[in-house]
C-alpha cells in the first residue's frame, strides 16, 4: 500500500465511521448542536457513506483527477465549516461548535495529507 492509498483509507475511515455514527444517533447530534430538527445529520451522514464509496475506488484506480475532486470536497467541507463558525446560521451550540472546527481540523490535515501522497504519486506532473 503506498503513501496515497494508506491517506485516502484514513479519509474512508473516517468518512465511513462519521456517516454511520451520523444517521445512527442524529437525534442525539441534534440535541448536542441545539437544533429541533435532526434530518441535516441523517443527510450528512448518508452523504458521507456515498463519499467513503467514492473514496474505496479512488484507493484501488488511484486516478489523478479523481483523487483530487476528493481534495476539493475535503476542502469544500472545510470552508463550509468556517463559514458557519463565523457566522453561526443555524445557532448552533457551543459544543456543536467546539465539533465542527474539530472535524474541520481533521478533514483540512487530511486533504493536506492526501495532496502530498498524490504529489509523490505524480511527481513531474503538475497538480
Amino acid at each position: 500500500m503506498n503513501k496515497l492509498q494508506k491517506a485516502l483509507s484514513l479519509n474512508l475511515i473516517f468518512s465511513g465511521i462519521t456517516g454511520i455514527l451520523a444517521i445512527v444517533f442524529h437525534h442525539t447530534i441534534a440535541s448536542i448542536f441545539a437544533i429541533e430538527q435532526s434530518h441535516a445529520f441523517w443527510i450528512i451522514g448518508i452523504a458521507l457513506l456515498y463519499f467513503a464509496a467514492t473514496i474505496l475506488l479512488e484507493i484501488k484506480k488511484q486516478r489523478k483527477i479523481a483523487v483530487l475532486w476528493i481534495i476539493i470536497q475535503d476542502i469544500t467541507w472545510v470552508a463550509a465549516s468556517a463559514i458557519i463558525l463565523l457566522y453561526n446560521p443555524f445557532s448552533i451550540s457551543i459544543a456543536g461548535n467546539y465539533t465542527i472546527a474539530t472535524i474541520a481540523f481533521i478533514v483540512l490535515f487530511m486533504a493536506i495529507n492526501q495532496y502530498r501522497a498524490l504529489a509523490q504519486v505524480f511527481p513531474k506532473q503538475h497538480l
